[in-house]
């Protein structure tokens, strides 16, 4: 088991500033996720932590060591890349037994081990095939069994899954929730940029943008709680509507005139001196319904997605606001080209000022 913590890390390449004060404790046996847009510096985040990339500024601890300088090898760490980086000339086993071989490792100790990894991961009939007679799910688990069997004190899987088609990622995304379940006590960290396997998988998710940490927190957290509007339209899909207004009322709930002409009632806190403020009413696709008398937008829908167990319409909303999107649950008919007003639970809205919650100030 391993603790890891980064304590205010930077990365800088000569003048330019990839990362800074990261600051993140990863406790032993959870799965940590990190996403965020192309180029936030999440896989850099990762190749730091396993020593691939120098780290400019700040501490790497794993169980209290700092590891700034330790060389990769030494860090007990094992990592899983996307390109799977297998050897083509040699066995499934071959290969998995490599590393251990290369540490001149017992020979009964190599096989153990490649057994057990082999087992855990349901490649035991595979143990003698070439890469080559393997479909791209089962080369990408026989590079997470060469991890398992160095026994590493943390897993890091560097978007393991971005090769594969669809139906593989979902078989192979259940396969690794399932090692995580076989061995509780291993630290996994996980960069992805697919929401599903981030909100599936982890156990925190850490959101990485504009060079630094925008949130951590449970999938379900940061799915109901998002502290600022960056998050609130990450993570979530369709990304969450955002309605510009101002707070015409305050109290333990809030009501705020919306700029296309529509009123909403949010069951978020404000305070006196909050009467007046601009703010952005955020809303999920999800928890917009047709509403019978005033709502929180009423607009055309110009484009209808029925996908069976749920409908996405896209609207052209009155003034303002453009862009915004429902999802209602079933199948809905006959709606393109006509006017529908949508409103919403108070307790599922959200008010963010300045692109910060309000229920984080």
């Amino acid at each position: 088991m391993a603790d890891l913590r980064l304590s205010d890390v930077a990365k800088s390449y000569g003048e330019v500033k990839v990362l800074s004060n990261i600051d993140l404790d990863i406790k032993a046996g959870e799965l940590i996720v990190f996403v965020g847009p192309s180029g936030c510096g999440k896989s850099t985040l990762l190749r730091m932590i396993a020593g691939l990339e120098r780290i400019s500024g700040g501490d790497l601890t794993i169980d209290g060591q700092r590891m700034n300088d330790v060389p990769p090898a030494q860090r007990g760490i094992a990592m899983v890349f996307q390109s799977y980086a297998l050897y083509p000339h040699m066995t499934v086993r071959e290969n998995m037994a490599f590393a251990l071989k290369i540490a001149k490792k017992p020979a009964q100790e190599i096989d153990r081990a490649v057994e057990n990894a082999a087992r855990i991961l349901q490649l035991t009939p595979y143990l003698d095939r070439l890469p080559k007679a393997l479909s791209g799910g089962q080369r990408q688990r026989v590079a997470i069994g060469r991890a398992i069997v160095r026994d590493p004190k943390v897993y890091l899987f560097d978007e393991p899954l971005s090769n594969l088609d669809a139906a593989l990622r979902v078989a192979t995304r259940i396969e690794i929730a399932q090692l995580k379940e076989a061995m509780p006590e291993r630290t996994m960290i996980y960069v992805t940029h697919d929401q599903v396997e981030a909100m599936t998988l982890a156990s925190r998710i850490v959101v990485l943008a504009g060079g630094g940490i925008s949130q951590v927190g449970t999938p379900l957290e940061l799915y109901e709680r998002p502290e600022n509007t960056f998050v609130a339209q990450f993570i979530g899909s369709p990304a969450m509507n955002l309605l510009p207004g101002t707070i015409t009322a305050t109290g333990p709930v809030t009501t705020v005139a919306l700029d296309n002409g529509g009123t909403a009632q949010a069951a978020i806190p404000t305070l006196p001196e909050d009467r007046g403020l601009a703010v952005n009413l955020g809303v999920r696709p999800e928890d917009l319904r047709p509403a019978t008398g005033p709502g929180l937008f009423t607009g055309k829908v110009e484009i209808v997605e029925a996908l069976g167990e749920v409908t996405l319409l896209y609207f052209a909303a009155e003034g303002a606001q453009t862009g915004l999107i429902a999802k209602l649950p079933g199948i809905h008919h006959g709606l393109r080209g006509g006017t529908v007003t949508l409103g919403a639970d108070p307790a599922r809205l959200h008010l963010f000022h300045q692109g910060r919650s309000l229920l984080y100030r």
